[in-house]
């Protein structure tokens, strides 16, 4: 299966609450890291790791399928 129809593919349930969990984690990592305000060092790396993870979180729960 293409990686294309794998998206296209209905996503299992437990795999959409991943991915909108994992778009959360994402937007919020990117909002403190975009933040005009002057922040710790380790809160800007942290939210660094907040947005990676949340995005690999999203792209591999919307490329699992249901078994057909």
């Amino acid at each position: 299966m293409q990686i294309i129809n794998r998206a296209k593919s209905p996503t299992p349930k437990f795999f959409k609450k991943v991915r909108n969990i994992g778009l959360v984690l994402a937007t919020v990592g990117t909002t403190i890291i975009a933040a005009p305000v002057a922040l710790p060092a380790v809160l800007v790396k942290i939210a660094g790791y907040l947005a990676v993870a949340g995005g690999v979180a999203s792209a591999v729960s919307q490329t699992t399928v249901e078994k057909e």
